[in-house]
């Protein structure tokens, strides 16, 4: 089973934003050493989450690093130039070289936040991001018509290209990974409504890419929000602050500051329960808290009945510690074998270090 990590800088309880990135790298090279596939660095705009930059995050693991994939999940297209990202990424590429992934989506931020990400103010804020993405391809394979003035200026590295998926929470996204043929992340803890329809659609809709930067067959990753604990009390007690954080998004604030797990608890006045999945259910949980053997068993069925190439997993965690056991304990779940082992390795004293 394959698993990667997409991370979203929280800022811990009593912490600082510069203290939350450099537990963001820390977890890079903790994730290598452990054997994790890829860590990606999300695009949030807020006080709790302080990946605002990912290329720079990523620059920065990438050098901490040697072999893991880095990359950014993701970049909201839909607020910048298509020609300023892929020079980015090619740039990055061109430092370490077959190890940079761009993953791109496109999101609304807030109507603020929208305004100020744009150059023009004076024009209304438009969140489809299909030109950005035809773009984004033909800048990457040098594929624009023949008389077109963009296929003209010249980009970094058009023999040595950055990893391209679409990441996504909806059926335009899955449709559009499909028809151009691209690997395609399908954020399955914000629209777990939805999952089964999206991951089949983008199955239904592929064609093998004509260029450089798409595949010939379907990659399907899936996004899920997992916790892992050595007790299913403890993961249920990390959790809490994840539900507070959605909670808040519900509501609409955008600007909020994520709780510590104690204080969640209290928040919601209990440990919170979470739901199990179950071989044949189609309806992934928001949340997978749990033991190893309880995620283990959740992840296999749901890697099973959706046909997923690979995890990527999120956490959201505000206990540094515990977030650094919950992947460690996850790392059991790949193998060469690709089985499930019955108990999880332990990393190195020096690797568990904070």
């Amino acid at each position: 089973m394959k698993l990667s990590i997409v991370d979203l800088a929280v800022v811990q309880p009593g912490e600082t934003p510069a203290q939350a990135l450099e537990h963001s790298l820390h977890l890079a090279v903790f994730a290598e050493q452990l054997g994790y596939e890829r860590i990606w660095f999300s695009e949030h705009h807020g006080k709790a989450l302080v990946g605002r930059s990912p290329d720079v995050l990523m620059a920065a693991a990438a050098a901490r690093t040697q072999t893991i994939r880095i990359g950014s999940g993701s970049v909201l297209l839909n607020h910048y130039s298509a020609y300023r990202v892929a020079e980015t990424f090619c740039t990055l590429n061109e430092l370490y070289p077959e190890r940079i992934d761009l993953g791109i989506g496109r999101a609304t931020t807030g109507p603020v936040i929208d305004l100020t990400l744009q150059q023009d103010r004076s024009k209304l804020f438009h969140p489809d991001s299909s030109e950005q993405l035809t773009e984004i391809v033909d800048w990457l394979q040098d594929s624009f018509e023949a008389d077109s003035i963009l296929g003209t200026i010249p980009i970094h590295s058009i023999e040595s290209r950055p990893q391209l998926h679409l990441t996504g929470t909806s059926p335009w996204s899955a449709r559009a990974a499909g028809l151009l043929g691209l690997r395609y992340v399908f954020a399955s803890f914000f629209n777990q409504y939805q999952t089964r329809e999206c991951v089949e659609l983008y199955r239904d809709s592929f064609h093998p890419a004509s260029g450089s930067v798409g595949v010939q067959s379907p990659e399907t990753r899936l996004g899920l929000h997992v916790v892992c604990a050595d007790t299913e009390l403890e993961a249920r007690r990390q959790i809490a602050p994840v539900q507070i954080g959605y909670r808040y998004l519900g509501e609409g604030k955008l600007q909020f500051v994520l709780p510590s797990p104690a204080e969640a608890v209290k928040m919601l006045g209990g440990i919170p329960t979470v739901e199990k999945y179950q071989r044949g259910d189609y309806l992934p949980p928001r949340y997978i808290a749990g033991t190893f053997e309880q995620v283990a068993e959740q992840l296999t069925a749901i890697s099973e009945d959706f046909l997923v190439d690979e995890f990527v997993i999120q956490d959201m965690m505000t206990d540094s510690v515990a977030r650094l056991r919950s992947y460690e304990l996850l790392a059991g779940l790949f193998k060469e074998t690709g089985s499930v082992e019955a108990r999880p390795r332990r990393a190195s004293k020096s690797a568990r270090r904070r």
